[in-house]
């Protein structure tokens, strides 16, 4: 059995790409050959890892398409459903002697207008109909597909999160250790930087809490389309000192970041099951998030762009403590689901 994924990889490292790379580390533990075709544009370093392959345009991704070797293909998308992207579903389905697997991570878009249009009299509902299986990451998502028309013998609900301890010869970065030897508490969110995550929200408030805990400093990471609009507003800002815009750093890094903070903000105008979220739960953080009734147990959760709510659960959590429910189960069981999904194709 050989495996082809075909989504995004990091860098940047988000929920996607931690899944996708989750199930190739996974495979390649069995003596599975899985190569990788990325399908959006790098931001940072990118690693030489042998078989992840970056086409630079469609006429190369359709060449190594018909080049490869594989007996599956497991589509990763994420976001909007595109007609870009429902048509790379649509030239994988048509790839002789071989399946198509899809995981559609986007646990909002069926409460967008174009997730409620789903219907099978349509060209997503005629190609999500040719493939072989369709992973859903919620019910939400797994109902959609049905209104697609999709049987239910096909469609799989399997959540796409798999957390890890970061190695512990995982090193800090200086300027991220100088940063917290001078603020506390230190506050941290990992995210894209799109309007989407709602980051200005977290600068508003920060300014907030910093009236009654002056020490207090935030952390971003993460990088996007916005960067420049969020630098802008942070330097905007007498507290601009106090933010530290780290763009985007490995994985490792960013768990081990994580755990030396006090809290771990997750403020968005649209989002799924977030797996910082889960991360920031599993190394024990407690977790302030917008409610968009996906959350897990145990987040402590506030309305969409309010910075207001943002300081109150803020100043509540750092001044009466209380417990936080922690994640104990690393989601190695959902990596598993997806390799016995292999097994039933191959």
């Amino acid at each position: 059995m050989r495996i082809l994924q075909i989504g995004p990889y990091a860098p940047p490292h988000g929920g996607v790409q931690t899944n996708l790379a989750a199930i190739r580390t996974a495979l390649l533990k069995r003596g599975v050959p899985c190569e990788v075709l990325v399908i959006t544009r790098a931001v940072g370093e990118v690693s030489d890892e042998p078989d992840i392959h970056r086409p630079s345009n469609a006429l190369q991704l359709f060449g190594l398409l018909v080049r490869l070797r594989y007996d599956i293909i497991h589509l990763h998308f994420g976001g909007m459903l595109t007609t870009r992207l429902v048509l790379l579903a649509l030239l994988c389905s048509l790839m002789p002697r071989s399946k198509t697997v899809l995981t559609f991570h986007s646990g909002g878009y069926p409460k967008t207008e174009a997730g409620r249009s789903a219907r099978p009299a349509t060209l997503r509902g005629f190609v999500f109909r040719r493939l072989d299986r369709i992973i859903a990451v919620n019910e939400e998502i797994a109902l959609m597909f049905s209104k697609f028309g999709v049987t239910s013998e096909r469609i799989r609900i399997i959540s796409p999160h798999v957390v890890t301890e970061p190695p512990r010869e995982t090193a800090l970065p200086e300027f991220f250790v100088d940063f917290r030897e001078r603020h506390e508490p230190l506050l941290i969110t990992v995210s894209g930087l799109e309007r989407a995550y709602d980051l200005p929200t977290q600068i508003e408030a920060l300014g907030l809490v910093r009236e009654r805990f002056p020490s207090a400093g935030l952390v971003i990471v993460g990088s996007g389309s916005m960067e420049e609009d969020i630098r802008e507003s942070i330097s905007a800002q007498p507290y601009a000192p106090h933010i530290l815009l780290c763009g985007d750093v490995t994985h490792p890094v960013t768990l081990r970041m994580m755990k030396e903070s006090d809290l771990f903000l997750r403020t968005t105008l649209y989002d799924g099951d977030s797996i910082s979220v889960r991360e920031a739960m599993y190394l024990g953080l407690p977790v302030i998030a917008t409610d968009n009734t996906m959350r897990p147990a145990g987040v402590e959760l506030i309305p969409p762009s309010n910075p207001a709510a943002l300081r109150q659960a803020i100043e509540s959590r750092l001044t009466n403590g209380g417990t936080h429910a922690a994640l104990n189960e690393n989601g190695e069981e959902n990596i598993e689901a997806v390799l016995r999904l292999y097994q039933e194709l191959a």
